[in-house]
């Protein structure tokens, strides 16, 4: 069991959660992986490999019937110092870290996406990547100057879909509309003053490809975007009083729609 607060094992886990983790994260090419149910997700994956895992006592038996061949026992103030959450889960992984590209889901080219243009809020990236894989979307796409789709907040905050759909980051518009161009895929972004309403949008996208795009939690998706991607605009229709949506919201509700909408 490990116990001493200053030992290699700390440091290395806490450089991937400190102020360099993004850098650090790349470099090293793995991330932190928190909670029994992500780290289960994980290791149920074939999208990540899980290089170990540490554990503190009584809390291994938490993730089920598994195997692996690296398994660490941690006292509870190593545990703490190794995690950045104020009540620690007694389960922590290090995972490899794989870069994805738009090559990586070319096959998939029939399918729907969802686009995030430079979000910044790790629980709304969690939660987008959530609700995309509760909707059956194919993959989530993330822009350049997006949060870090591998910090610990966001990891934690997809409850385990991030290893169970396909994330990809860095992706310009420039190249999103290249690729979306190369394969007849539709581009919807919405928009409060959208030109097409959302069910009708998804009905018009029910048998062919799309991606659906979302932008940034202040400025939205500027005008200049929007013309870059030749997108077409979609508007969510509210009958209540509410003046507008949070990014979240606004991207669960129309995954909602173009998933409910028959083929």
């Amino acid at each position: 069991m490990i116990t001493s607060l200053h030992s290699p094992h700390v440091e290395a886990v806490k450089a991937l959660l400190g102020s360099r983790g993004v850098k650090e994260r790349r470099e090293r090419g793995q991330f932190v992986v928190e909670g029994p149910t992500n780290v289960t997700a994980a290791l149920n994956s074939k999208k990540v490999n899980v290089e170990c895992i540490y554990y503190t006592q009584g809390n291994l038996e938490r993730l089920g019937s598994f195997s692996h061949s690296n398994l660490i026992e941690v006292s509870e103030p190593v545990m703490k110092a190794m995690t950045d959450t104020v009540t620690p889960q007694g389960i922590l992984a290090i995972a490899k870290l794989e870069e994805r590209s738009l090559a990586d889901i070319a096959k998939l080219s029939s399918g729907r996406f969802a686009y995030f243009w430079q979000i910044q809020d790790p629980g709304n990236a969690g939660t987008v990547i959530r609700a995309a894989d509760a909707f059956g979307f194919d993959a989530v796409i993330f822009s350049d100057n997006s949060v870090d789709v591998y910090s610990p907040k966001v990891i934690r905050s997809t409850a385990g879909s991030i290893f169970q759909i396909e994330v990809i980051d860095e992706v310009s518009t420039t190249e999103l509309q290249s690729w979306a161009d190369e394969r007849g895929i539709a581009i919807f972004a919405t928009k409060s003053d959208g030109e097409i309403q959302l069910k009708d949008a998804a009905t018009s996208a029910a048998r062919k490809a799309s991606i659906w795009v979302f932008g940034n939690e202040a400025r939205g998706l500027p005008s200049e975007v929007e013309r870059e991607l030749n997108a077409k605009t979609v508007s969510i229709p509210m009958t209540g009083k509410a003046e507008s949506l949070n990014l979240a919201t606004a991207a669960s509700v129309v995954m909602y729609a173009v998933s409910n909408t028959d083929k």
